[in-house]
């Protein structure tokens, strides 16, 4: 189990220096790296703090830690993806909500070029 922490620990941890240097980069914005930069410390709270694994292992009946840490795991990555699939049905919505505005604009753009000429 040792092995498996550590391996979680150093994807935690690149996890982390990822988001930040896309950060840096600006090619993430600030509010969706939260959701990565949350994920990933509880990732790296999990490998480090093994006895709350065996503590949710018990109170779950899950025999082995290491399970739970893939069941918590895949459950924080499922509510970021969750997140982010609101995000971009929000960004849909207002695209086609601004296309709409912008050809009624040419619709009346067209119409008072047409008055004048």
């Amino acid at each position: 189990m040792e092995r498996l922490l550590l391996i979680t620990t150093l994807l935690a941890v690149a996890l982390i220096a990822i988001v930040i240097v896309s950060l840096r980069r600006a090619h993430i914005r600030v509010e969706y790296s939260v959701s990565w930069l949350a994920a990933a410390v509880i990732l790296l709270v999990l490998a480090q703090v093994p006895n709350v694994l065996r503590w949710i292992a018990v109170w779950a009946g899950i025999q082995d830690p290491p399970t739970v840490l893939l069941f918590l795991v895949t459950g924080v990555f499922l509510v970021v993806f969750y997140r982010f699939s609101v995000i971009i049905s929000h960004l849909r919505d207002a695209n086609i909500a601004l296309a709409q505005r912008v050809a009624i604009l040419e619709f009346r753009l067209e119409n008072v070029e047409d008055g004048r000429s």
